[in-house]
């Protein structure tokens, strides 16, 4: 650890806070101002929408201005769609919150490579540890986000109109971590430098191939059933306290194995811990199936949680076998890309499914991407046996 790396934690720490505020209110405002029940979460498939929207021209901001000054523009954008969404709530318009959200998304593919950005901070021997401990960062976003959510839901009269200003107090003092954290300089540009090989050679690798699949299928099913959770436990007759527990502990999942997670990569190696976190969706889906009690949404949560630590925390570490520094930059955003469209389907099937066909057959759904996902490492493991 270095100060620059605690900063960058911390930074991602205020990214997931935006993060899971948004998914902890977007769902239940979209609700109350949707014109057909369905609608609920075009909120949440708008954040995800304008993220892979976003994916190209953060790539071109990032090869422009920098680590550095791309993050701070993310941030300029974060306060941004924050005012935004909470003229929304104000004014009550169903359409302003989306295009709150749509905005919000570039914020979102900003903060995608802050994971990135961490291997950037030290020696290459460390790059899975500094992934691991910056995602652990996100635990400050497991303890204040809900916590954000509740505390401001009525300070302004209008339901989570609160929560919305709060977020543009979280994103000046993002901006304010930020200036503080020095980024190495990107390598100079040499005389006839193609930029590295053609994209759709590294996207055929076998090891790029599975590290953007693992990533967007873990992150997809994450979100398929995190965004359900608030509709899913308001129908079970929950409270927004309950509902914002049950989040807290989710996210905490989701970060708290990041102080493990890099020590585990580096003494078992990527694809078991990936193997396991496929093995902890599975665990989820069946806790979630087995009934509809406040301990059964809080245990299931909390284990889909650290399965996508464990996939997420792999596959950025496999990916970077995959593709040069020179390469970085497209490479990050083609795999940033097919996460955002995965979240992006999963946002509005979430919504669709569990309005229409209930919480039961939304999680028979979501074995699909995670057998997929099994799969898939199980054939990489392959041909590396054989390739050894």
């Amino acid at each position: 650890m270095n100060r620059h790396l605690v900063l960058l934690s911390i930074a991602q720490g205020l990214f997931l806070t935006n993060n899971v505020t948004f998914i902890a209110i977007n769902g239940l405002v979209g609700l109350s101002l949707a014109p057909q029940s369905w609608m609920a979460t075009l909120p949440v498939m708008g954040y995800v929408v304008g993220g892979a929207l976003s994916t190209g021209l953060v790539a071109k901001s990032q090869q422009r201005f920098g680590r550095k000054g791309s993050f701070q523009l993310g941030l300029w954008v974060a306060l941004l769609s924050a005012a935004m969404g909470a003229w929304a709530v104000l004014t009550q318009s169903f359409v302003l919150l989306i295009s709150a959200t749509v905005v919000a998304g570039y914020y979102s593919a900003n903060g995608q490579l802050y994971r990135f950005a961490a291997a950037e901070l030290c020696p290459p021997d460390y790059r899975e540890k500094a992934v691991s401990l910056v995602m652990a960062g996100g635990l400050i976003g497991a303890i204040i986000g809900p916590n954000l959510a509740i505390q401001t839901k009525d300070l302004l009269g209008m339901p989570f109109a609160g929560a919305y200003v709060a977020l543009m107090v979280v994103a000046l003092l993002s901006m304010t971590l930020m200036s503080f954290i020095q980024f190495p300089p990107a390598p100079a540009a040499k005389v006839g430098d193609t930029g590295g090989r053609p994209m759709g050679q590294i996207m055929r690798q076998p090891v790029f191939i599975v590290a953007a699949m693992a990533a967007a299928l873990g992150y997809g099913v994450m979100n398929l059933l995190m965004a359900a959770t608030p509709l899913a436990m308001q129908v079970c007759g929950f409270q927004f306290k309950d509902t914002a527990w049950v989040l807290e502990w989710h996210v905490i999942g989701m970060f708290a194995p990041g102080f493990v997670t890099g020590h585990l990569i580096k003494r078992f190696g990527v694809l078991p811990i990936m193997g396991a976190g496929v093995v902890l969706n599975l665990a989820c889906i069946a806790i979630a199936l087995s009934g509809v009690d406040l301990h059964q949404f809080l245990l299931a949560l909390f284990m889909l949680g650290v399965g996508w630590n464990f996939l997420f925390t792999g596959s950025t570490t496999l990916s970077m076998q995959a593709y040069t520094s020179e390469e970085k930059n497209r490479a990050q955003a083609t795999i940033n890309f097919c996460v955002f469209a995965t979240m992006a389907f999963t946002s509005f099937a979430s919504g669709a499914l569990v309005t229409t066909q209930g919480w039961t057959w939304l999680n028979w759904g979501s074995l699909v991407p995670v057998l997929i996902t099994g799969a898939g490492l199980l054939w990489l493991a392959r041909k590396k046996a054989s390739a050894a």
